[in-house]
């Protein structure tokens, strides 16, 4: 297979006019040769922090606290978790998958909620898609066990010793909230070694120098940040100390859109184009280890190809920058998988 056209190539996104060939699902050479293909081409997304079960609660809890929305046991999220079904939770979650699918992402990282029946709703949720989740169980061991890693709230709401050391035996992927809505559960977060940070909206600085010791990476949800009003994070000192990510978090307060958040965080976190390019693609795939996120040559062929001549980028100066802030739905010839 072939794709020409505009080539965002390696973790630069070089604009080459040219092709990628692609054998067995993977990237087995990207040529610089003329075409007249107007196509982009460039990594499909990895969106690096999602909660896709309450997919059924879209927009509920308006003008709710964080607290009152998502806090488990009690916030709404939970609430309306436990009255709903198996079926119509499934439903909801193969919803958003295909969603993001259709939108450019290869892979979410995602925070299963539910125990070992939650893990076994999203692999029955994915079971009819492309995209293919890096599933993190919550609230028991057991639910790492049964998935990818483990992915914990707050380490103000628990302790997760337990869970990080039977992580790190089983060699999987250890991820936690902190500093969503101060500084005070970061240390705690940090003290567990963890693979990965969600969010860092209130770091202080001593706190912003042990990330920079320590290197662990941030994955920003900055759309959900502000929707639930606890501030944006110090994107650029954050960026200075470690590698950043880019997530959606909750579906019942943001559409999974990879477009809709580099927009965003783009514009409001006054980060490059390309420093958020990476964040909604390489960057999560690091964090995941998944050999993807990044047009290269060994890479998997995970790719995205947007129509340069669409009524909304054509004229564009700056491919990656209108990729990153211009770019949607819309714009999208084809999803590579």
């Amino acid at each position: 297979m072939e794709l020409e056209g505009t080539v965002l190539r390696g973790r630069a996104f070089d604009p080459i006019e040219g092709r990628v060939v692609v054998e067995d699902g993977e990237i087995v050479s990207i040529e610089e040769t003329t075409t007249d293909s107007g196509d982009v081409i460039l990594p499909a997304f990895v969106n690096a922090h999602t909660h896709l079960g309450d997919s059924i609660a879209k927009e509920a809890g308006g003008g709710l606290t964080l607290e009152e929305l998502v806090a488990p046991p009690d916030g709404l999220k939970h609430r309306l978790l436990d009255a709903a079904d198996r079926a119509e939770l499934v439903e909801g979650m193969t919803r958003s998958l295909r969603f993001m699918q259709a939108t450019g992402t290869s892979t979410c990282i995602e925070f299963r909620e539910g125990g070992v029946p939650g893990v076994e709703m999203i692999e029955d949720a994915a079971s009819g898609v492309d995209l293919d989740p890096v599933v993190l169980g919550r609230e028991t061991a057991d639910a790492m066990r049964a998935s990818d890693g483990f992915g914990a709230s707050g380490a103000n709401d628990a302790e997760f010793e337990h869970e990080r050391r039977a992580t790190r035996e089983a060699g999987k992927l250890f991820g936690i909230h902190a500093g969503e809505v101060d500084s005070t559960d970061i240390d705690a977060a940090l003290d567990l070694d963890p693979d990965f940070l969600v969010h860092m909206v209130h770091p202080e600085p001593y706190q912003l120098d042990r990330v920079d010791d320590s290197e662990v990476p941030i994955v920003l949800c900055p759309r959900s940040n502000v929707v639930t009003d606890v501030g944006l994070p110090p994107a650029g000192e954050l960026a200075e100390r470690t590698t950043l990510a880019l997530g959606t978090d909750n579906v019942m307060t943001n559409s999974p859109s990879m477009f809709r958040e580099m927009a965003f965080a783009a514009k409001l976190l006054d980060l490059p184009a390309e420093d958020v390019l990476r964040m909604a693609t390489v960057n999560g795939a690091e964090i995941a280890g998944l050999n993807r996120g990044v047009v290269a040559e060994g890479r998997d062929a995970k790719l995205l190809v947007l129509d340069g001549d669409s009524d909304n980028l054509t004229g564009a100066r700056d491919v990656v920058r209108a990729v990153v802030r211009r770019a949607g739905q819309g714009d999208i010839k084809r999803v590579l998988l």
